[in-house]
């Protein structure tokens, strides 16, 4: 009934994805007084802060007559609908009628649809279903060390599966990224690298690449990353940029719709304190402009996760893992329990 969106949701992708975190917002964006509309997974959802400050992360539907809450405000720690003024508590119970002040409140545990809500790292997570996975790790989230920029977000019409597969993609950086990332008239060869599963999800070994612009200082650079895939759509690179300058980046792509995805971005580094964060924003905002055009031209826009509806070679074994990954999770996504298996070196 409430549905708009556009996914097929006995896809594999969609069932991989209904249960686990997706960045939805930043917090500084839902204040104390007034809810913040927003979409995931083609749901329309309203988060909103209770007397405490925590979050919430409701579907944007009022059970009495289906207007929107996100259109309301918070008064006394509650959620009012802006139609009848009817409020919730943080709960979903319904506290206040103001036709029927004398009356008991309808109950309201049918019609009032609670997600789950998370704040970390002044981001806004949520999952629609009860999340099989923990919240992701940021490694230097708290390093005072590295100096943190949010970059973002930005805005794709393009499927956010295909979209962290590009950020996982090294090979690419000589076209895409020309004369920032690699050289297009002398592309190099990507070495062999190696993918580990575990617990924790996706990682690489070390992938080397000269880049004539590699980092926010602008200078040429042999790079040295490593990925890791967390979730679903949280991804993250250590980049080395010379014996101790680190270049971090914690990605996330919200799905909004099979079609439609909002790329959140935190920069972390640990040189240039000389730098503006104008010119840091300037480099992240080049990189992601240019895989835009790309994210948003591929076709189908889903990303297949049938290995053979697209050719592969040893450098996309990044990909190959992860898209396996992603349907090992969509199988496993009506499974009461399941372990992640222990670490282990593939497609060596």
């Amino acid at each position: 009934m409430l549905y708009a969106g556009k996914w097929d949701r006995a896809g594999l992708d969609y069932q991989a994805l209904k249960n686990q975190w997706h960045v939805v917002a930043r917090a500084d964006e839902v204040s104390a007084e007034r809810p913040k509309a927003v979409r995931l997974l083609g749901e329309e959802l309203v988060l909103w802060r209770d007397g405490a400050g925590q979050i919430h992360a409701w579907k944007d539907y009022c059970g009495h007559r289906g207007a929107k809450l996100s259109l309301g405000c918070v008064k006394k720690g509650e959620i009012e609908c802006p139609y009848h003024g009817w409020r919730f508590d943080a709960g979903g119970q319904c506290t206040r009628v103001p036709a029927h002040p004398d009356q008991a409140t309808p109950s309201s545990a049918r019609l009032i649809f609670r997600h789950h809500a998370a704040e970390r790292y002044g981001l806004i997570w949520a999952s629609l279903d009860a999340p099989r996975r923990p919240l992701p790790v940021f490694p230097e989230w708290e390093d005072d060390s590295f100096r943190k920029v949010f970059a973002g977000p930005y805005r794709y019409m393009g499927n956010a599966l295909r979209s962290v597969e590009n950020f996982l993609d090294a090979s690419h950086f000589p076209f895409v990224h020309a004369n920032l990332n690699g050289d297009p008239d002398a592309p190099e060869p990507l070495p062999d690298y190696q993918v580990f599963k575990d617990e924790h999800g996706l990682r690489t070994s070390e992938i080397s690449v000269f880049q004539p612009y590699g980092d926010h200082r602008g200078i040429p650079v042999t790079a040295r990353y490593t990925y890791s895939v967390f979730n679903p759509t949280t991804a993250y690179f250590v980049k080395k940029t010379g014996d101790t300058e680190r270049f971090c980046t914690f990605l996330n792509a919200t799905p909004v719709d099979e079609a439609e995805c909002v790329i959140w971005l935190i920069v972390a580094i640990n040189f240039g304190a000389d730098l503006s964060e104008e010119k840091i924003l300037y480099r992240q905002d080049m990189v992601f402009e240019q895989d835009r055009l790309i994210v948003e031209s591929q076709r189908p826009a889903r990303l297949p996760l049938d290995i053979q509806q697209e050719m592969h070679v040893r450098s996309d074994r990044l990909g190959i893992e992860y898209r396996r990954w992603i349907k090992e999770l969509g199988l496993r996504a009506d499974a009461p329990n399941h372990a992640e298996p222990r670490a282990a070196a593939l497609l060596n």
